[in-house]
């Protein structure tokens, strides 16, 4: 231990972070302007790659500060808001037309596009030399996760994962509380999320319908092989199927577990295990289900078991109770640091401009028949109409189920809890709640010495990056590790088993059937390669 308390061995991983200054300052290097980066008094021309729900949002953002030069869309009923607030501008139905018309006329590109098209659009993007933004979960699969790295690598590209929590004051103090050695070795980490809206346990297809006329079906599909359409999938409900998306992984968890694989510096796991599962299904993710996966010791730190706990419920006889802590209330409310002197003033901002990567009214009324969210599922009747309204967009169809109300010493809804030797310490939402249990801890603890750097805000953050500036705090040489065992879990909750997982090979040692869902099944043409 250093002096101020402080474990050395957990130093590096703040200096990785904050990034390397050059020599002479960003943006004023030669070398950096030849790559394409900018003097921070230059603004960016940014082109939006999905522009309704989260890609709205985005766009939103890069336009506070940077010029948004071009749109494309898939549907024009989800994006008519911003499409119509920007209609001067070109707008593409095809993201492939967008960059043979517009390749010289920007710099850098939003991504905010269902999980199976990450990987397809961004390496395209990047192999025009563009930066670009993709939001979570990154990908659907490990395989383009890792892809996606390696074209940053070779296209010299400033890159960023849309999960806005590692931005987060408290998702830091997290870190920082951890590294200081407050709780002490942490070998086991409960990971939560509440059930989502879309459909899970289906046991039949989804209903066929018409394409509207507002939707090119066949840009929506990109990379996936052709099937019929139905309004179950867009404009948001394909993040239930495994086709399309990852679930309440890519959905919730890929927040939750931020301040986890941050603070215990995860790498790779070893294995993991479907310890739990309702409502299998061949289509979609399960109803609920309850992964354990197991990662080794590193640096000075000990192995640690984390589990995933999918659409927890109070009522789950596998719900995490949290030892000693039975009438404590487990998750902290978020941005509560004001009382140790740290504001959060920059991320209240972005949430209210729509920054949180859910549709407002999680949860609701079922739809489909007994056992599962949709045809054959859970739920019961379908509700006349069946939409919502609001900033979720027309058209979205509500499967999910509420929440059951959290608990005093059970962990439910989105959160994390870590169990040391020490004590124990809670996470919420994206990492934008920090405190330490039991409360009267934490009433008289004060915070540990800032090690990392703080953000300007996520897309800030990356936009500064863009301009030959430190790498952002999601550069895909940090996000992509973590992109990946998320996308391994989303594997694990459809194949049964203990899978033992070779990381350097990109393959589990132990399932066949595991292994068929490492890469994805490309339509003919549109195999990925650098």
């Amino acid at each position: 231990m250093s002096n101020n308390g402080v474990s050395r061995r957990y130093f590096f991983y703040g200096s990785l972070l904050a990034g390397a200054v050059p020599v002479g300052g960003f943006g004023s290097v030669k070398s950096l302007v030849a790559l394409g980066y900018k003097p921070y008094y230059n603004k960016l021309n940014v082109a939006v790659i999905g522009c309704g729900g989260r890609g709205g949002a985005l766009l939103q953002e890069a336009a506070e500060t940077e010029n948004i030069v071009a749109l494309c869309d898939v549907d024009l009923d989800r994006s008519q808001g911003e499409l119509k607030r920007y209609e001067k501008l070109p707008l593409y139905r095809d993201f492939r037309e967008l960059l043979d018309k517009e390749d010289k006329n920007f710099d850098a590109c939003t991504i905010a596009i269902p999980d199976f098209m990450h990987a397809p659009v961004g390496l395209a993007c990047m192999q025009r030399g563009k930066h670009v933004y993709i939001e979570k979960p990154l990908t659907r699969t490990p395989w383009e996760a890792r892809l996606l790295m390696q074209a940053a690598e070779k296209y010299k590209v400033a890159t960023q994962m849309g999960n806005q929590g590692f931005s987060h004051e408290c998702h830091r103090v997290a870190a920082e509380i951890l590294w200081s050695g407050e709780i002490g070795d942490v070998t086991e980490v409960h990971v939560s999320t509440t059930p989502g809206t879309h459909p899970t346990g289906l046991q039949d297809l989804p209903p066929e319908a018409s394409v509207p006329d507002s939707l090119n079906w066949d840009a929506w599909l990109g990379a996936t092989p052709m099937r019929a359409y139905s309004s179950w999938y867009v404009p948001y409900n394909w993040r239930g199927f495994y086709d399309f998306g990852t679930g309440q992984i890519g959905n919730w968890a890929t927040h939750t577990a931020g301040p986890v694989h941050h603070a215990l510096q995860l790498g790779a796991p070893s294995s993991l295990e479907r310890v739990s599962v309702e409502g299998e299904s061949a289509i979609t993710f399960p109803n609920r289900a309850t992964v354990r996966l197991d990662f080794p010791a590193r640096g000075g730190m000990p192995p640690v078991k984390v589990f995933y706990h999918d659409s927890a419920r109070s009522t789950d006889p596998d719900v995490f109770r949290v030892p000693g802590m039975e009438s404590e209330t487990i998750l902290p409310p978020m941005d509560n640091l004001a009382d140790k002197g740290r504001p959060t003033g920059r991320w209240l901002d972005e949430i209210a401009r729509g920054a949180s990567g859910q549709p407002a009214g999680q949860g609701g009324p079922g739809g489909g028949g007994p056992g599962g969210r949709g045809p054959g599922g859970r739920g019961g009747p379908r509700p006349a109409g069946g939409q919502r309204t609001g900033p979720g967009g027309p058209g979205v169809r509500v499967f999910g189920e509420p929440g059951t109300p959290g608990q005093p010493g059970v962990l439910t809804g989105n959160g994390s809890v870590f169990v040391g030797s020490k004590g124990i310490m809670a996470t919420s939402n994206r990492g934008e709640g920090v405190w330490l249990l039991p409360s009267a801890r934490w009433r008289e603890y004060k915070l540990p010495p800032q090690l990392l750097t703080r953000s300007p805000g996520h897309m800030a953050d990356w936009i500064r990056a863009c301009k030959g500036g430190e790498p952002s705090c999601s550069d895909f040489r940090l996000a992509v590790p973590y992109a990946e065992w998320l996308a391994l879990t989303a594997i694990a909750m459809r194949v049964g088993g203990k899978l033992d997982w070779d990381a350097a090979n990109m393959r589990f040692t132990n399932s066949e059937e595991a292994n068929k869902h490492v890469k994805p099944q490309f339509r003919e043409g549109w195999d990925l390669k650098l």
